[in-house]
């Protein structure tokens, strides 16, 4: 069997790390940009980018080998989705670019062709609005730098198909990451945390609390240090959602309107879920597995702490 044929519309840094991706996945990627000089350039500076990476143990010893037999700068846009299954747009962040290239990607790929956006904050549904066949259309957001970062939103508009959907998980599985459903609605998931820690980070260096590097101390050793086992609602669950409500009262004293308790919280709180202590919470992790989470926590912090030393401390000095 022939392998998948794609496309990847937008030849920066994004979509040569997506594109290097794929070619390891197997798939065959054409690599578009505005000129075919700058996809030529581009995809020499990918195949360079691999070649360090093996040299770094990032990327496994046949890579470069891979990606240079799999990844084909393309004359056009055009050119470059025409006989494709799946397209991956990841142009600029901005509507207007990002509608004109759609309507080229939509006029000239096949019918049946999947086609994402890396669009990290614009609402897939206004991204439709350029597409012929908006149903076949979805996001599809890679997080950089792509070939490292494990996590990719998956974001359907209103009338996308499922077997949209289906394909897109499937292609982005195949390339080892992890893909979670998003419903479409402004900064997705990802962006809407991540400028709401950044926004509170800022404030409180601005107050005059702690400075920046203080501050991102405090969030790489302490909440941020569990992050990568753990999502928020797992670690509220272990922590105890009735000592949340209380530590949400506190804060309230300041701050009444900003740090308001969620209703969810509240109400699980009224209904004696506290989490894993109970039995039930946001997760509805029974009790007696409690004893297995907590080794599981505490060996993964140990090995995470393992890790950190052995890279030692990044070179922001």
């Amino acid at each position: 069997m022939n392998p998948l044929t794609t496309a990847v519309v937008g030849s920066g840094y994004m979509g040569g790390g997506i594109a290097q991706m794929l070619a390891l996945s197997g798939a065959r990627v054409a690599l578009a940009d505005v000129s075919a000089e700058i996809a030529a350039s581009n995809h020499a500076r990918l195949v360079a980018e691999a070649r360090q990476f093996v040299a770094d143990g990032l990327f496994p010893a046949d890579a470069v080998e891979r990606i240079e037999a799999l990844v084909t700068p393309a004359e056009s846009v055009e050119a470059a989705v025409a006989t494709a299954d799946y397209i991956e747009e990841a142009v600029p962040e901005k509507i207007e670019i990002k509608h004109e290239t759609l309507r080229r990607i939509s006029a000239a790929a096949r019918p049946d062709a999947v086609i994402g956006s890396n669009t990290s904050t614009i609402q897939i549904g206004r991204l439709a609005e350029a597409v012929a066949g908006p149903e076949r259309f979805l996001g599809v957001h890679f997080s950089n730098p792509a070939p490292f970062i494990p996590g990719v939103e998956i974001i359907p508009h209103e009338t996308t198909s499922e077997d949209a959907i289906a394909v897109a998980e499937r292609i982005v599985r195949a390339t080892g990451k992890q893909t979670a459903r998003v419903k479409d609605s402004v900064g997705f998931v990802l962006n809407r945390l991540q400028y709401a820690l950044f926004s509170e980070a800022s404030q409180i260096a601005e107050e005059g609390i702690a400075s920046p590097e203080d501050i991102d101390t405090i969030v790489r050793t302490t909440f941020g240090f569990r992050l990568p086992v753990f999502g928020p609602f797992a670690i509220a669950d272990m922590a105890g959602l009735d000592v949340y409500a209380f530590c949400y009262e506190s804060l309230q004293t300041r701050w009444p309107e900003r740090f308001a308790t969620p209703e969810s919280l509240a109400a699980l709180v009224a209904e004696g879920k506290f989490g894993t202590k109970s039995g039930a919470g946001y997760l509805d992790v029974s009790a007696d597995r409690t004893p297995e989470l907590v080794a599981y926590r505490n060996r993964a912090y140990v090995a995470m702490q393992k890790m950190l030393d052995e890279l030692g401390p990044a070179p922001l000095g």
